[in-house]
């Protein structure tokens, strides 16, 4: 059992792989399985939950520098993506990076039949004049790569960032971007099933609610039966039908990780990376996620207990707030050995 940043965790040394899954405090898994028990045995209600998707709305929108009411509660990242792909003009031109995560770019290549394309672009600063609207990560999953949000800011282009690899570990105040959409698990340590969308007020009015359900009604519990349309007139209007376990858990890690020192956090996980990347000889980059550049360096952390993955090729590790310097020497070990 580990304790960071107040909480506990029930990790063994080697866990480096945060950003495929995310790992929750103790007590917060602990508290679901008693949640889980109560549903099992017909105590659950689906008004248990109501409380528990707004915690966890107003947490995300804290951890990227919005209000709650700027923030729909989707599915997943694809999903909410997919709102903003199918209300852009005939005929957008947007544009990404090399190797971009398909659940930003998929859904717009999705609308090639209104002439929206998607183009990748090496060097996209230098080529942002050329397009409409600017979809990238702030975080790459591939490699950790990190975007350049000052200058993308100053482009002055409608911009939507993605910041499943960065909410939770990196301090973001993104109140200027059009879109942001992040997913629930990873950094956020949550159950798969829950994802946010932050929108400008201009984006709002563009962004046309294709998924319109009762739970994005205005009183939620009086728009499950007829007609007319009546959707709230905040962001809740985008709201997708939670999945419940996921909002629970989110609810009480979300406000957590919203109340820390987060440039202590950034400090702390990307220092853990950087100094690994520098005892291997590679370049620090200021990222949480790194990928290593040695042969054979999945079976060697393999056989030594140390959880990674592989991303388009090469190792892939993430360091978050419950990782020490112990992951770090078995890295080392297992790859000098």
């Amino acid at each position: 059992m580990r304790t960071a940043f107040g909480h506990s965790f029930d990790l063994s040394p080697g866990y480096l792989n945060t950003a495929t899954v995310g790992v929750p405090p103790a007590t917060v898994a602990d508290s679901l399985v008693e949640v889980v028990n109560r549903w099992r045995t017909g105590g659950a209600s689906a008004t248990d939950f109501d409380g528990d998707v707004r915690l966890a709305r107003k947490a995300w929108g804290a951890l990227v520098g919005v209000g709650e009411g700027h923030v729909a509660a989707g599915g997943s990242v694809s999903q909410l993506v997919g709102l903003v792909a199918a209300s852009v003009p005939d005929g957008t031109r947007v544009v990404t990076v090399p190797g971009e995560f398909t659940s930003l770019t998929f859904p717009f290549a999705a609308q090639g039949n209104r002439g929206v394309t998607v183009t990748e672009e090496a060097d996209l600063l230098s080529k942002v004049d050329d397009y409409d609207l600017v979809a990238v990560s702030v975080v790459q999953s591939s490699d950790g790569g990190v975007v350049d949000l000052e200058a993308l800011r100053a482009s002055g282009k409608r911009v939507l960032l993605d910041v499943t690899q960065a909410a939770g570990w990196m301090p973001l105040e993104l109140g200027w971007a059009d879109w942001v959409v992040g997913a629930c698990y990873k950094w956020l340590m949550s159950p798969r099933g829950a994802a946010w969308l932050a929108l400008s007020p201009e984006a709002l009015e563009r962004t046309v609610p294709q998924a319109a359900n009762w739970y994005a009604g205005e009183d939620i519990w009086t728009s499950i039966y007829g007609l007319p349309l009546r959707l709230a007139g905040d962001a809740r209007r985008l709201d997708l039908s939670p999945a419940w376990f996921s909002h629970y858990v989110a609810g009480i890690v979300l406000p957590w990780l919203a109340s820390l020192d987060m440039l202590a956090v950034r400090d702390h996980c990307v220092g853990l990376v950087d100094g690994l990347l520098v005892a291997l000889g590679q370049a620090p980059r200021g990222s949480a996620i790194a990928t290593l550049d040695v042969p054979n360096a999945a079976e060697k952390l393999a056989a030594a207990g140390v959880r990674s993955s592989v991303r388009a090729g090469r190792v892939r590790i993430s360091g978050h707030l419950y990782n020490t310097a112990e992951d770090i020497e078995l890295v080392l070990a297992a790859l000098r050995g």
